[in-house]
């Protein structure tokens, strides 16, 4: 179906019509001018991201179904990088004619299922055309405690610096899409080139084989919010003094961490934690997996420092890593290598506003 048949208005109605509300802080949702929320005795937390098609996501390798649940997923996590509890998002549209009624119902059904993980409300939002391609904002709200909220620049000399699962993995997974997509068209246009129509029929069902790979495409189409590490930071009564999500690259992310902070870190190659699916990717692509878990990006891991004191408390925490620890800003922000070698950071990752 095509979405002028139901306009604006019937199109929300479509995809939020059986929304259920289960936040307290939820007094409306969608269905007027505004949402209503209410939050007593919490403060506000407020995250909004913008996802550009052919800038932040290409679907050449990724469905409606796990865009939308990447999308939600990518804003909770902001919400849980300052110690908080999502409550709320409201999701804007900015579409072209090429999609339909049921495209947009696929990306509702995974925008719901990341909302249903964690308990979150979808309140309201916009929806418009766009002559240029698909263009997801949302924006998220939670809350926290005042005396719970952490910040980037909390960081002090001599804490310990930690990550939660493993960094690279969804690096080398958007590798490996764009080098099938790569085979894919460069196969294509060279039967187009002969005129080979059978070559081209048969191209029309091209199966990238992926097989020991699977992990990699998880990291990179299925993103999570480490919500879990949160529940059991808290449960094992430690408050991070600084803290991120690893969107951008680790070294990124650290780097802004010390630079809020006033400080310096020393961090430790040989603690990386990487994926052994990562390494053999990184070895067949020719790339050092190193610098492929510093700047890689789109990890959604959590980044973190804690005061040297809750060291025993931290080795016990499952899925988290020492890496390295806060030193004076004087001593810089340095690699050490696995032979020792200390080599200052630099921010490699992801930056959208770079020149091209």
């Amino acid at each position: 179906m095509e979405i002028a048949q139901l306009g604006e208005f019937g199109l929300i109605d479509r995809l939020t019509k059986d929304l259920e509300n289960k936040n307290e802080s939820t007094k409306y949702g969608v269905g007027d001018d505004c949402a209503v929320l209410h939050y007593p005795d919490s403060e506000v937390l407020v995250t909004t991201d913008l996802l550009m098609e052919g800038v932040h996501f290409d679907l050449t390798y990724i469905d409606l179904k796990h865009l939308g649940y990447k999308s939600a997923m990518v804003n909770i996590s902001d919400i849980f990088a300052m110690n908080g509890t999502p409550r709320q998002i409201t999701v804007s549209l900015a579409l072209s004619k090429r999609f339909s009624v049921e495209d947009m119902e696929e990306f509702y059904a995974g925008l719901r299922l990341a909302c249903e993980k964690w308990g979150v409300d979808i309140v309201g939002g916009d929806t418009t055309s766009s002559y240029t391609g698909l263009a997801i904002s949302i924006t998220c709200i939670g809350e926290a405690r005042k005396e719970d909220i952490v910040y980037r620049n909390g960081a002090k000399n001599t804490d310990l610096i930690c990550v939660s699962g493993d960094l690279g993995a969804a690096y080398m997974g958007l590798q490996l899409l764009e080098r099938e997509k790569s085979v894919y068209y460069g196969q294509v246009n060279d039967a187009k080139k002969k005129g080979d129509k059978k070559a081209l029929e048969e191209l029309a069902h091209f199966n990238p084989d992926f097989a020991g790979k699977e992990y990699l495409l998880q990291r990179q189409l299925q993103t999570e919010a480490r919500g879990d590490i949160i529940q059991r930071l808290r449960e094992a009564s430690i408050r991070p003094t600084a803290m991120m999500d690893v969107s951008d690259g680790l070294s990124s992310e650290l780097m802004h961490i010390c630079k809020q902070s006033g400080v310096g870190c020393r961090i430790y190659e040989k603690e990386l934690p990487i994926d052994y699916q990562t390494a053999v990717m990184a070895e067949e692509m020719n790339m050092n997996v190193t610098t492929c878990a510093l700047n890689g990006g789109e990890d959604y891991e959590l980044l973190f420092t804690v005061p040297i004191g809750d060291l025993e408390k931290v080795k016990e925490l499952s899925d988290v890593r020492l890496i390295g620890h806060i030193t004076e800003a004087k001593y810089g922000q340095l690699l050490v290598t696995r032979d020792n070698q200390e080599f200052e950071l630099k921010a490699q990752g992801w930056n959208p506003l770079s020149e091209k």
